[in-house]
């Protein structure tokens, strides 16, 4: 992996207008939305390029503005160059004093922006005229350099390969935009890779307060992967350090001096030693790798500019590093993962309505139903969920959750509701809570309107589901699977907590799949007709439990002789994907969770007053994914899963 962003990913010019990597690039309907004023969004196709030639047309100016357009306001002092990878620029002209404080997140009139896009075999560079067509009016200059036909690099094996000449013409684009902005008399050039999405539209100012002459807002990711380096041997490769971490992980929070930063980071051109730096030629006492971040950082050293990173916010994320061998498809399925990661974290990234999107067309995968379980007063949770579903291309149907809040005694003893003898929370030792009965409820009615319909296979949904890297796809292959083995199923487990440390066997013929032993949560789940027809036959309503303790009991793999004594025959298939495809958004202990079953009343109690039952554990993180990823990757990393 090299030392940079993924090769493939997606891009955004923020509300300030951002510099992203000039190689060659694919819009792909994922990405396609996300582009206009303050977001434009793009992914690399990087596979066809040599740098431009020299003596190269320096680009046409484009259309002149359309009478009676709408300018923005003078913005103040600041002159900004900001500049896009495929590759646009922007920079703002620098009036009388400058003050941080004057400079506003937004395409301005003082600011110009040069685009170059070249090398694509698709439609790169329609639709970035069709969003200069919308927002350049925005600009005091807009320069439009599109390019012909695609060609390879020398040497190259595959569009993932980094060859000598790929690094020089990246340097080469690199040095041009920075020697554009100086000859603009630019104070700022903000540099963004392609795989790189700034959500945070505060950005800009956060970082120009911070008078720091290179500075880079930590980027997020679905990996222990950064846009900085801690430590950098005398070589100049990556050196591992006892401060990633806690700074990747924000347990140190701060603006800190670091060897390296990359992919987005803003320069001061009118700090002290900036204009020694420089992309390309490397520096005549140069010796490390040729490779346009570290050469940088060598600029840096050598010029005596100090480097920092700051992470004191949360600015955006960065695309997962697809390896050399990858293609499209791997980029286009870990930015749909990254859309999803932001909409649990936050802040989501929002389409822009200036590029034209490709229609979105949702299936239900081949199950008779995709059923979601949502609490109607949890709206944020089911927005979320339908909006992931809907990235997904996934179809899915709501069904609103019983609420344990609204139960008491008298609706219970019409639904027949009765507490299972001797029932205790395993960890806390509380009886059952009307969240819990809720809870139940809700997957009960599911069950009975898949016996009712004859529904064959279902799939079931809670709303606090944090879905794995290419879970559609690796869901359809699983079932693609189970049903070529012919396996005789009733439950498949897609997230779960598995309880009990002993190691579960794997299916023969399927690899992806295990026979399940004691396990919490039903986030998520595929469930048969039959397995719901065995689920209502035993009726549970009549001693009940939790849901995720009467499931292991259906399957006989429940340790309280008791409770499994209640029910019978305990002949249900379950299993579980391995690697799971699914996790809670949010576990006990960390600052946004928030579980409806755990702070309620007991379940007899009907005096309205809620209680936090934070002694069970349930809801605790499973201590195996510190040892391995429910995506199956280590999570004890090795060195370069930080580069």
């Amino acid at each position: 992996m090299r030392g940079r962003g993924a090769d493939g990913g997606q891009a955004c010019a923020q509300p300030w207008l951002l510099w992203k990597r000039p190689w060659n690039l694919r819009w792909k309907g994922a990405q396609a939305g996300l582009l206009d004023s303050s977001l434009l969004s793009c992914t690399q196709d990087k596979e066809r390029g040599v740098g431009p030639s020299s003596g190269q047309d320096p680009g046409l100016p484009w259309p002149p503005s359309r009478t009676g357009a709408q300018r923005a306001p003078n913005p103040g002092d600041l002159k900004l160059a900001a500049g896009r990878e495929e590759h646009c620029r922007c920079w703002r002209r620098r009036r009388g004093r400058r003050h941080a404080g004057d400079a506003r997140l937004g395409p301005r009139r003082d600011s110009a922006r040069r685009c170059a896009t070249d090398h694509n075999v698709d439609n790169t560079t329609e639709m970035l005229q069709e969003w200069l067509a919308a927002v350049g009016d925005d600009y005091a200059t807009v320069v439009w350099r599109p390019e012909g036909e695609s060609r390879s690099y020398p040497d190259e094996e595959g569009p993932k390969h980094w060859t000598k000449e790929r690094h020089q013409f990246l340097m080469e684009l690199k040095q041009e935009a920075l020697t554009f902005a100086r000859n603009w008399e630019a104070d700022y050039i903000l540099f963004a890779d392609t795989d790189n999405i700034l959500t945070n539209n505060q950005t800009l100012r956060l970082l120009i307060e911070k008078g720091l002459p290179v500075v880079a807002p930590m980027l997020d990711s679905q990996t222990y992967y950064s846009n900085f380096w801690c430590g950098i041997t005398p070589q100049g490769y990556y050196r591992r350090t006892a401060e990633y971490f806690p700074t990747k992980n924000r347990q140190r929070r701060g603006c800190f001096r670091v060897p390296m930063v990359h992919s987005t980071f803003l320069i001061s051109l009118r700090a002290e030693g900036a204009a020694q730096l420089a992309f390309y030629p490397p520096h005549p006492n140069y010796t490390w790798p040729f490779d346009d971040i570290i050469v940088f950082a060598y600029a840096c050293q050598a010029a005596g500019v100090s480097v920092h990173v700051c992470n004191q916010h949360r600015y955006g994320y960065m695309n997962v590093a697809v390896k050399s061998y990858q293609g499209l498809e791997d980029e286009r399925v870990n930015f749909i993962h990254l859309i999803l990661e932001a909409l649990v974290d936050g802040p989501p990234m929002w389409a822009s309505a200036h590029v034209s999107r490709p229609p979105k067309r949702p299936s239900k995968m081949g199950f008779d139903e995709v059923f979601v379980i949502s609490l109607a007063r949890r709206p944020d949770r089911r927005e979320r969920m339908l909006s992931s579903l809907w990235e997904m291309e996934i179809s899915g149907r709501v069904v609103d959750a019983v609420d344990g809040r609204t139960l008491n005694s008298s609706i219970l003893r019409s639904l027949g509701v009765d507490l299972l003898p001797g029932y205790q929370d395993p960890y806390s030792g509380r009886t059952l809570t009307k969240g819990e009965v809720g809870c139940f409820l809700s997957h009960y009615s599911i069950w009975e309107e898949v016996v009712a319909r004859g529904l064959a296979q279902v799939l079931v949904f809670e709303d606090d589901v944090r879905f794995e890297s290419n879970f559609r796809g690796r869901l359809e292959q699983l079932m693609e699977e189970v049903e070529a083995e012919k396996l005789p199923w009733d439950l498949i487990y897609l997230g779960r907590k598995q309880v009990n440390p002993e190691e579960e066997a794997v299916v023969e013929g399927l690899p992806h799949l295990v026979v399940a032993g004691y396990s919490y949560w039903t986030l998520a789940y595929v469930l048969s007709l039959a397995g719901a027809r065995k689920l209502l036959a035993s009726q549970p309503l009549r001693r009940m439990l939790p849901v995720d303790e009467f499931l292991p009991i259906m399957f006989d793999q429940h340790p309280n002789e008791q409770y499994k004594a209640h029910f019978w025959p305990r002949d249900l298939r379950a299993f579980s994907a391995r690697p799971l495809l699914a996790a809670p958004t949010h576990y006990a202990g960390d600052a946004e969770w928030l579980s409806d079953t755990e702070t309620s009343s007991p379940w007899d109690d009907d005096s309205g007053r809620l209680i936090s039952w934070r002694g069970s554990h349930k809801t605790l993180r499973d201590p195996r994914l510190d040892l391995a990823g429910s995506s199956g990757h280590s999570l004890h990393p090795h060195p370069r899963d930080e580069l």
